[in-house]
């Protein structure tokens, strides 16, 4: 693994960060994707659009919704049957008749029947035919909910494993000039100007910088996976992730004024799509009280003979033609208890409703807190990153003549690393935290 950024020096903080990039291995090639050679935050979430395995799956329920929906129209179509009979009677059934048993049939049967139906009212074809386009806008709000949570996952796993990244950055640029001061230690500690106190010192902060480099490069790695497995990207492939830090900073801005609406959460969606689905279950109840009515009829053929090898000799044909209505009387108050439970749950998301607004101001509310808060503090850090790599250039040059000790280079050093470490993750916390406000607000963009 190869973390690569790069440096660039602002003259009205002190330093900024440049960060063009982590490098973090090389894209190969799978079947479904070409992978590029770097990916930004852009690509990383248009990959986990094509690639996540939970979103494809979405994709999946939305076409077997499409046949369901398909499936259930068809009972408006006539249903055609065809069947088939061949019997053997070993004993013709007998029968009483004029004082007398008497058999009555033959040993040999065959009836070959076409029958054909067509629903004329039937509850459960007329609620497949009133709630498709519901049914459907269900599936595809659960594709877009699915879609939501993912670029959200997504992003601030992104951030997430930049701010890690970034913390190795900085605890390798520490090393450095460690090794640096370590050798003018040491230099001064030969030409007999300090005592080997400055050197003990300088080598006890080196190898406390470079256990905790290996801590950090582990960090890196740990939130490198949760990416690629919220992406669907192959674990086996390394993962390379670029970004801009003066366009990441340039995206900090949010705001905050803007009155959310319940309509544009897709949970709020949903739930209205689930209440439409429940008003016309209601109905579906209420239908049970009238009667079913189709169109029936048949024609068949039918063979009769004592000798099988002349069975199909000859066919005696019957047909007809019926309109069939099927009134349902009493069902021990069944149908009633239904309509009841149907309206039941019809209130119950209603309540749903009413908790999920107080739910989403609430989170609304909350994200913007967060974000509020997480961007006074990424202000405040600034200043502070300004002001401790000031401190520590005053000090580190007093040192270098004999002004200051090298412990109060040491301690510098340790402030200006903190304040690095501390600003990168209050940069990438606050973007974290407005895709949790853009989330809340329903307008997260992909």
């Amino acid at each position: 693994m190869k973390v690569h950024l790069h440096n660039k020096w602002s003259k009205s903080i002190g330093m900024a960060l440049v960060f063009s990039g982590i490098s973090l291995g090389l894209f190969a090639q799978t079947e479904s994707d070409t992978l590029p050679s770097t990916i930004a935050l852009n690509d990383a979430v248009n990959f986990a659009l094509r690639n996540q395995p939970r979103l494809q799956n979405a994709f999946l329920n939305e076409s077997s919704t499409e046949k369901t929906i398909r499936a259930k129209l068809a009972d408006w179509f006539p249903q055609l049957n065809f069947s088939y009979l061949l019997q053997h009677n070993f004993e013709v059934q007998p029968t009483f008749f004029n004082g007398q048993v008497m058999r009555l049939g033959v040993e040999n049967t065959s009836t070959a029947s076409f029958t054909a139906r067509q629903n004329i009212f039937n509850r459960d074809a007329l609620l497949a035919s009133s709630t498709k386009n519901v049914v459907r806008d269900m599936a595809r709000q659960t594709t877009f909910a699915t879609k939501v949570d993912l670029v959200a996952d997504v992003t601030k796993a992104f951030y997430s494993l930049l701010a890690s990244a970034q913390q190795v950055r900085v605890t390798e640029g520490d090393i450095t000039r460690l090794e640096r001061s370590l050798q003018d230690a040491n230099n001064q500690y030969k030409a007999g100007i300090t005592d080997k106190t400055d050197y003990k010192r300088a080598t006890i902060a080196l190898n406390n910088s470079k256990a905790l480099l290996a801590a950090r490069r582990e960090d890196v790695l740990a939130r490198e996976t949760l990416l690629k497995y919220l992406m669907g990207y192959p674990t086996e492939h390394p993962l390379a992730v670029v970004y801009d830090s003066v366009a990441l900073e340039a995206e900090i801005l949010l705001d905050t004024t803007v009155n959310y609406s319940y309509e544009r959460r897709i949970e709020f969606q949903q739930l209205m799509t689930q209440k439409r689905l429940q008003e016309a279950n209601v109905k579906y109840n209420k239908w049970s009280f009238i009667p079913d009515v189709y169109a029936s009829g048949a024609y068949n053929f039918n063979f009769l003979n004592n000798d099988f090898g002349k069975l199909y000799d000859r066919a005696l044909t019957n047909s007809f033609a019926a309109i069939t209505v099927a009134v349902p009387l009493f069902q021990g108050g069944k149908r009633k208890y239904n309509i009841d439970i149907a309206q039941l749950q019809l209130n119950t998301i209603e309540n749903n409703l009413k908790d999920l607004k107080n739910s989403i101001n609430n989170e609304y509310v909350q994200a913007k807190a967060n974000y509020k808060s997480n961007l006074a503090n990424y202000l405040a850090l600034k200043e502070n990153l300004q002001l401790a790599q000031e401190v520590y250039d005053v000090i580190d040059l007093q040192y270098k003549n004999g002004i200051k000790t090298y412990l109060e280079v040491i301690n510098s050093e340790t402030d200006l690393r903190n304040a690095r470490i501390n600003f990168y993750n209050a940069l990438y916390l606050v973007l974290s935290s407005k895709v949790d406000v853009q989330k809340a607000l329903g307008t997260l963009v992909y």
